[in-house]
């Protein structure tokens, strides 16, 4: 994921060497949860052709019919012509066509059509191969649609997938020709010459978000996933493509929250209109291609039937994951560690879809020397539900693991207030009212502090003087005020915190304490303002350790008294509260440095029964977020949720 103006920030705080930050959490065994990676995506030698081996496309022999093509061809005596001349025997194979239209012939031509379209692309020859690639499609979609044929059409027949595979194919390969030219965009028109009929093609967007241009499309079928476990890849008709979008003006407040190379998938599907009956010679056909976004519609409907359309979710995310690498996640975590005050350009929330109104935001928080790349295995699984995608959107806050987590939940507070007030200035969007809050780690505790009530309980961990005679500059007291006089987010309707330290984690004790003081680098202004707020109130405070503690690794040391206040303070009754635990094996490694828990946080700390829900599954604290168990658990909560808030169920909303 590609985040703006990450590269001033590495280069600006890399005096310290990154060395440091690895040997402090190797020391503290909080590992990455995600950060590093070895590539998402690769391109292929070749594109993915489901045809290269029936068609034997990849041969050094050359491609070749089908059994049952050449079998068809003997049945009119065309084998020797095809040999001879294939151009012939296409010809005379149209002429078998117009004479006695069966599925049969129909299935033959598109497959010798496909073969000698790629043979004039082979041979350089484009604007043959398009029309004879426009041919192979016309003739499948005909075999697929025309209701002439559905008395003999057998879904079970391997030849009926096969005539999918020309069509999507065959569509794909024209495609690319017509790319190169820049023609394949909405309201673009394109005409193909399939020898017998002319196609007229509109070029149509079907449910992309409004007001989005695409600065290039990718073909899904160029690339290989390798840095995602899970590839969602559903299958029918229609050509999986990769949408880059085209930056928006500056003056819209959404492009704030956009990350450089945000991606989205889109299906292409060419709607061919049928011939009047009786028709024969030269005709025009007026014909659609439709583009897809998959998110809101895996069908579409054909001859009144619903046809699946094919899809792919994975690779575009991937894309987008691979383009954003030149800012390394593992860099981004541990500079946000070690370097909290520089973070600050790069915190806030980051959106990795088009903002989309009328889905409920699913804000997602990572945690210790970590970034938002940590969820991508859960994303990515749940976008595979046509009910999630279709009802949620997901964004992930970015914020520097280095400070106490109170502040980065300070900080969080005002950045949801301030997309709430950017993108639903008159509080009119129900969706906004319906978020949800997901934190992995330290971050489900920056997640849980959105949804307490202060009152005087924090305020009465520094001092049992009232607030007004706290002696300090305006600036320094507003700031104070923030950080301990809270309330809950009006917006947040559910929690859930996974692997985190609601009573702290015995991994901060006092040698990795001592190591995060000396390692992690706090501005120096906000260190002498605390000493001075206590020298300018003399017996003021009865705990000056909220102000001492300088690092997160602090923040999260068990006897640290906010814990104790989090667990006690008045939380928002209309807030579903849900928990994920990790317990590790008592044979696995972490179990000999750890107590009984994810080998990080134990148990003891991370449980809670007085959450809606818990679930505990068998992982360690860097992979449980990413366990298959608590990915479904996130699933069901998300359902729960949904039918909840919006007094329906996820189906009626499926696109």
């Amino acid at each position: 994921m590609m985040l703006p103006r990450g590269t001033a920030w590495a280069r600006r705080a890399g005096l310290r060497p990154l060395w440091l930050g690895v040997l402090l959490l190797a020391v503290l065994g909080l590992g990455v949860g995600g950060c590093a990676g070895n590539g998402y995506l690769k391109v292929r030698k070749a594109p993915k052709n489901p045809l290269a081996g029936s068609l034997n496309l990849l041969s050094r022999s050359g491609p070749k019919p089908t059994e049952r093509t050449l079998q068809t061809l003997r049945r009119y005596d065309l084998e020797k012509v095809h040999k001879k001349d294939p151009e012939s025997a296409l010809a005379r194979m149209r002429e078998e066509i117009q004479k006695e239209p069966t599925a049969e012939k129909l299935n033959a031509f598109s497959e010798l059509a496909y073969i000698a379209a790629h043979q004039a692309e082979a041979a350089g020859d484009r604007t043959k191969a398009l029309n004879l690639y426009g041919a192979a499609v016309f003739h499948a979609y005909d075999f697929l649609f025309d209701p002439l044929y559905d008395s003999l059409r057998n879904p079970y027949d391997p030849q009926f997938r096969r005539a999918c595979d020309i069509y999507n194919t065959g569509l794909e390969a024209a495609l690319r020709l017509i790319e190169r030219n820049g023609d394949l965009a909405p309201g673009e028109t394109l005409t193909v010459d399939t020898g017998a009929e002319q196609m007229r093609i509109d070029v149509v967007a079907r449910g992309l978000p409004p007001g989005e241009h695409f600065e290039k499309l990718e073909f899904v079928s160029d690339y290989q996933i390798t840095g995602l476990k899970n590839h969602h890849h559903s299958y029918g008709l229609g050509v999986p493509l990769i949408a880059v979008r085209q930056r928006g003006s500056p003056d819209d407040p959404v492009e704030k929250y956009y990350p450089d190379h945000l991606t989205f998938p889109v299906t292409a599907f060419l709607r061919i209109v049928r011939a009047p009956a009786g028709t024969s010679g030269s005709i025009v056909r007026q014909c659609v291609l439709e583009l897809y976004d998959p998110r809101h519609a895996c069908t579409t409907v054909v001859a009144d039937r619903l046809v699946p359309l094919e899809t792919d979710l994975s690779t575009p995310l991937g894309y987008k994951l691979e383009k954003g690498r030149g800012k390394d996640s593992l860099t981004i975590a541990t500079l946000g560690l070690l370097n909290p005050d520089d973070a600050r350009s790069m915190q806030g929330l980051y959106m990795v879809e088009p903002y989309d109104p009328t889905r409920i935001p699913v804000v997602m928080v990572h945690g210790l020397w970590s970034s938002p790349m940590t969820w991508m295995e859960m994303f990515n699984d749940l976008l595979a539900y046509p009910e999630i995608r279709a009802n949620y959107q997901f964004w992930f806050y970015l914020y520097p693991t280095g400070q106490p987590f109170w502040m980065s939940a300070q900080q969080f507070r005002e950045d949801l207030a301030e997309v709430r007030s950017a993108l639903d200035p008159h509080g009119q969007n129900a969706s906004f009212e319906q978020m949800i809050l997901v934190g992995h780690s330290m971050g489900g505790l920056v997640s849980m502090m959105q949804t307490l009530e202060s009152g005087d309980d924090f305020w009465h961990l520094l001092s049992d003087r009232p607030f007004d005679e706290l002696s300090v500059d305006e600036a320094t007291r507003e700031l104070i005020a923030e950080r301990v006089f809270f309330h809950p987010n009006d917006s947040v309707h559910a929690l859930i915190t996974i692997g985190t330290p609601h009573r702290g984690s015995t991994f901060a004790n006092e040698y990795t304490r001592f190591f995060a003081r000396k390692l992690i680098s706090l501005p120096s202004q906000m260190l002498w303002a605390s000493q001075r707020l206590i020298l300018d109130n003399p017996g003021f405070f009865k705990n000056t350790d909220l102000f001492t503690i300088s690092t997160s690794i602090d923040s999260l040391a068990p006897d640290s008294p906010i814990f104790p206040a989090m667990q006690s303070a008045q939380r928002a009754p209309w807030v579903s509260y849900h928990n994920i635990v990790g317990v590790v094996p008592n044979d696995s490694f972490w179990r000999r440095f750890a107590e009984h828990g994810d080998g990080v946080v134990a148990f003891d700390s991370a449980h809670r029964d007085d959450f809606q829900s818990e679930l505990v599954v068998d992982a360690d604290h860097m992979t449980v977020h990413a366990h298959p168990l608590a990915i479904l658990e996130v699933r069901r909560i998300l359902l729960e949720h949904l039918a909840r808030t919006r007094g329906t169920t996820a189906d009626r909303r499926r696109g």
